[in-house]
């Protein structure tokens, strides 16, 4: 039974013990076990990043099957993951086999699995340590990262500049089946840099399927249909920033059609599997540009706004610095520079930089609350709180201290409580109660001389 083995995975929280399991599992897989091969195979399917099943509502055992259709239930996922059925009938299919199942192997792995989440305390990390280089191995889910510009060495060559826009980072994987690039229905889905998927942004999915065929067309050979798909790297902006991290949280019900997804790279799905795409970044932003009519009809997509600079010209240092400026003052967190003879690699690396300018302000501290975990017994985070251009602010600052302070700070709270505190941030963001707050703020030091 492969609920058998969730409920052997849950009878410890050790990492070890997860490991033990998976690695029994891993065992008996490789000695013939049908039972340990399904539930590796389905449980790397339902930890997979780029499988979606697309059916949201999964419900609970009613009946006391006997059947177990474990082939059955494989052909099925199969179908739903291909999106062969959708709709109406993949819910009723999910029925028809939650009744052909015992509660056990239904509630506590079946529509988990659907569900995309085993709740059993392991991560693709764990499964992937003890089933390396073997079929039941996950992919990854990787993009490429930028680098701070600060302290970096003088930049040269032809850059791209964009903005750096106030959002969320979105990768949306558009797959198909090889040579079916009419289907009725692309499985378009978006994802978090991290490979979470965004349930919220289904507008936006809907019109890039709605015309997957006009955009394979405009891509061209060399993007839009060299493979079984393509994916779109962006930014998903909406009208308040705060509103938008509520959205992109929830799981359902969160109304985001105000949210537009700009673009600023594509690649093949294959090549991003892969975790490199050869071509420039020059190659792929001429694939994009080449998307512009078709984007002007589509209210939820945008290709990115940018200049090209030369840098290794005094004219293109000023651009640089002219541009830099006026993204700011437009309200932009800063911009980005990218190399346009680059590939895409999914990793941090130099192809890409961003600068960002900070902002310092002074607070008091109010309150000092304990941290958890590894922080327990010391300090967690400052409350601070105080007026800046008018603006009045109210934070908590759990970053930028030592573990000599955190301790040293909570040794001394009373001391500590009505000092100023200088914090650094990103930026300062309005809440929805009039006050403000702080993006990323990090503790700098206190200002005895306010």
């Amino acid at each position: 039974m492969s609920a058998s083995w969730i409920h052997k995975l849950n009878e410890s929280n050790s990492k070890l013990h997860k490991q033990d399991v998976l690695t029994q599992a891993l065992e008996a897989a490789v000695l013939g076990s049908d039972n340990a091969d399904t539930f590796l195979k389905l449980a790397g399917m339902c930890y997979n990043p780029y499988v979606t099943f697309g059916v949201r509502k999964v419900p609970s055992s009613t009946t006391a099957g006997s059947e177990n259709p474990w082939q059955d239930f494989i052909a099925l996922l199969d179908d739903l993951k291909e999106r062969k059925i959708t709709g109406n009938a993949a819910v009723e299919a999910v029925e028809n086999i939650a009744e052909r199942f015992n509660n056990d192997e239904w509630d506590n792995f079946c529509a988990p699995v659907i569900r995309r989440d085993l709740r059993a305390g392991f991560s693709i990390a764990t499964i992937n340590k003890v089933c390396k280089k073997t079929d039941y191995e996950v992919p990854v889910f990787k993009c490429q990262l930028a680098t701070n510009s600060e302290g970096r060495p003088e930049m040269s060559g032809t850059k791209r500049l964009e903005p750096k826009l106030d959002g969320v980072r979105v990768l949306m994987v558009v797959s198909f089946e090889p040579g079916m690039y009419e289907h009725p229905e692309p499985v378009a889905t978006c994802y978090s840099r991290n490979g979470k998927v965004f349930e919220n942004f289904t507008h936006i999915e809907d019109q890039v399927t709605n015309n997957v065929r006009k955009i394979i067309t405009l891509l061209g050979k060399d993007i839009g249909n060299n493979s079984r798909g393509f994916v779109f790297d962006g930014e998903v902006v909406g009208a308040s920033f705060n509103e938008l991290m509520k959205q992109a949280r929830r799981k359902t019900d969160a109304n985001a059609n105000d949210t537009v997804f700009h673009i600023f790279d594509v690649m093949p799905l294959a090549d991003f599997q892969r975790g490199h795409c050869n071509a420039q970044l020059r190659k792929r932003v001429t694939a994009m540009n080449n998307l512009r009519p078709l984007l002007e009809d589509l209210s939820s997509l945008e290709t990115m706004s940018h200049i090209i600079v030369d840098l290794d010209t005094d004219e293109g240092n000023k651009e640089l610095k002219t541009y830099a400026n006026n993204m700011v003052e437009a309200g932009f967190e800063g911009i980005m520079i990218k190399d346009l003879e680059a590939p895409y690699e999914c990793k941090r690396n130099l192809f890409w930089m961003k600068w960002k300018p900070t902002i310092t302000v002074d607070l008091e501290v109010i309150e000092l609350e304990e941290g958890t975990g590894r922080n327990e017994g010391r300090l967690g985070a400052l409350v601070c709180q105080g007026t800046d251009d008018g603006k009045l602010i109210k934070v908590n600052v759990g970053s930028g201290f030592s573990d000599n302070q955190r301790s040293e700070f909570w040794g001394c709270s009373e001391d500590v409580v009505g000092e100023t505190a200088e914090v650094l941030c990103d930026a300062i963001s309005q809440n929805q109660d009039s006050t403000y707050s702080l993006r990323f703020p990090r503790f700098v030091r206190f200002r005895d001389d306010k």
